[in-house]
């Protein structure tokens, strides 16, 4: 029984450390200082609040926050206006397969 426990850990419980796991703060908006592209190119999955989402601006996965586009308004620079959504947050790169290493706040 004990030898079977190690090896379904580390499938059930995925790791926030690791060399292939998103940043922990990450935004789609080539202006801001965390905007990075070459991860972006990769493909951020994102799941906020046990539901995956696909209109994510930027997250932050330590403070727990997503933004969101707020409809169809943009300011007077024509950027969209976004509103901060707190809760728990998870990322994933999506072009590592079916059971990605996840980042997310244990």
């Amino acid at each position: 029984m004990n030898d079977s426990t190690p090896e379904a850990t580390p499938a059930a419980a995925p790791t926030t450390s690791g060399a292939d796991v998103p940043p922990d703060h990450l935004s789609v908006n080539p202006k801001s200082p965390f905007f990075d592209g070459e991860k972006l190119q990769r493909g951020v999955g994102i799941r906020f609040k046990d539901r995956v989402r696909t209109d994510i601006e930027e997250y932050s996965i330590s403070e727990g926050w997503v933004r969101v586009a707020a409809g169809k308004a943009v300011d007077r620079k024509g950027q969209p206006l976004t509103i901060k959504l707190t809760g728990p947050v998870e990322a994933w790169y999506e072009d590592l397969g079916e059971n990605p290493p996840v980042a997310k706040l244990d």
